[in-house]
């Protein structure tokens, strides 16, 4: 299978396009539409390239070339090649995990590897960029060779790769691009650049194989809060998002405050001490409850439970471990009024994040929830409630996909290959220093016309036009 996809991606004719591919960015995308993995042979020649290559030029900082190759329907190519045995391996560095994973195009996972870094986490209260980086620069080659000894297989038998290039740290995803282009350089192996919130949302397609399109998803991190309609792969309607703090950053903030061991995380710390706290016992204000639009807000939250902890007298720096019953009741009961409060702000997104959902397409049957706060039991509970009285389905993926991970990279690097999106192999004479396509800040949707997101407008993702942008200028110059 590796040959066949190799001849799909463009290996024969990587050489006679080679000048013009070392002029173009990572995340340029390479379109072949063969209507067979056979014909991709013979259309994916020097001499059938010269005749369909053609430029065009995204909004981004540096011009981009997209090569459109034979303008047919990928679909036939994609069916028969899933027949066949597709691995990819997904490398994830986007903050604070270093992880691989090798999927199948059917859905196996065949070995994966994380090493983390909360021991930073606990020290320093946060991540350290810089430190960050150095930690995945020491793991990563560790992790992708475990990835491979789990999955028993050797680079050379790897069908593509895919990496995520953003949004997140930039120092820390420069270590995962750059381990990416280096296999699929030496391997000669096509490479896919995969945004991080949508492999949060399409991994839930790979534990819900009846899951289609369209279907609302809530992402919910440490430093994103998203809600969306996604339509296809690579296309999203972002109905809201965060104006200020996220709700997985609230909880962590909410758990050092309190003192609380950090060592598994603040979030499942703060969700393990609220479950003896009463609910009720400090009445924090919902936020946002008067704005009409499906925007998150935490920072003010924060802030009341901050005066919370001063007014009585908490010592953060005194652990969990150590106080007294009364001042461990204490800090449980804020645990759980946080809890309850930051969860009834998702669920008042979301019951109108449906309603906007429906407009747009009535066929929304299911709401997808993902990202490392989807682990908390509490927020499955409750946002169940809302989908069954709504009448839709909740779908979250396993506790242990919802935290970073290498396989839901993977997955959604074969999601997008299946579509022919996918770059060449790097040139074999990259230079170590070759400028890398690193997106920090990177809008995965278009914004709903009845929505209001200043805090992920053009001007702050750094002018890249979103994920969604790009894929449907791609679509329009293929057709």
């Amino acid at each position: 299978m590796a040959t066949t996809l190799r001849a799909i991606a463009g290996m024969p004719m990587i050489d006679s396009l080679a000048a013009a591919l070392r002029q173009i960015s990572p995340s340029a995308f390479l379109r072949l539409s063969p209507s067979s993995c056979t014909n991709a042979r013979i259309l994916a020649s020097p001499t059938t390239t010269s005749s369909y290559a053609h430029q065009t030029h995204a909004a981004t900082k540096k011009s981009r070339t997209v090569y459109s190759l034979a303008p047919r329907q990928f679909e036939a190519a994609a069916a028969e090649c899933d027949r066949e045995v597709v691995s990819v391996l997904g490398i994830e560095t986007s903050c604070d995990d270093t992880c691989a994973a090798v999927v199948t195009a059917d859905g196996r996972i065949l070995g994966e590897a994380q090493v983390s870094q909360a021991n930073m986490l606990v020290h320093y209260g946060g991540v350290v960029p810089m430190l960050a980086q150095e930690l995945h620069a020491q793991s990563i080659d560790q992790v992708v060779e475990e990835a491979l000894a789990n999955a028993r297989m050797l680079q050379t038998d790897l069908s593509a790769i895919a990496v995520t290039i953003g949004p997140g740290i930039s120092p820390c995803l420069r270590v995962g691009v750059t381990k990416a282009r280096s296999i699929a350089r030496v391997n000669r192996l096509p490479l896919i650049g995969v945004h991080h919130m949508e492999a949060h949302a399409l991994v839930a397609r790979l534990m819900e194989h009846k899951l289609h399109f369209p279907f609302i998803v809530l992402l919910i991190s440490g430093g994103h809060n998203l809600l969306l309609v996604a339509q296809n792969v690579g296309q999203y309607v972002q109905l809201g998002t965060t104006v200020d703090d996220a709700i997985g950053e609230a909880f962590d903030k909410t758990a050092r405050l309190l003192g609380l061991d950090l060592r598994k995380g603040g979030g499942p710390a703060l969700e393990e001490i609220a479950l003896q706290g009463n609910p009720t016992s400090f009445p924090f204000a919902v936020p946002m409850r008067n704005q009409k639009h499906c925007n998150f807000s935490y920072a003010g939250l924060k802030n009341q439970v901050r005066l919370a902890i001063e007014s009585q007298k908490i010592n953060e720096n005194a652990p969990m471990s150590l106080a007294s019953a009364e001042d461990r009741q204490m800090r449980a009961d804020i645990a759980a009024s946080f809890q309850r409060v930051a969860i009834l702000h998702l669920e008042d997104r979301c019951r109108r994040a449906i309603d906007w959902a429906r407009k747009i397409d009535p066929t929304v049957s299911c709401l997808v929830v993902s990202g490392g706060v989807a682990s908390n039991n509490v927020v499955r509970t409750k946002l169940g409630a809302v989908t069954k009285e709504h009448g839709l389905q909740l779908i979250c993926p396993p506790p242990r996909l919802c935290t970073d991970n290498g396989v839901m990279v993977a997955w959604a690097g074969i999601e997008h290959l299946r579509l022919g999106i996918f770059d060449p192999p790097p040139h074999l004479d990259e230079p170590a220093d070759a400028w890398l396509d690193l997106r920090p800040r990177w809008q995965l949707g278009e914004i709903y016309a009845e929505g209001v997101s200043k805090a992920r407008s053009l001007k702050s993702s750094g002018g890249i036009p979103s994920l969604t942008a790009q894929v449907q200028t791609l679509l329009r110059k293929t057709q």
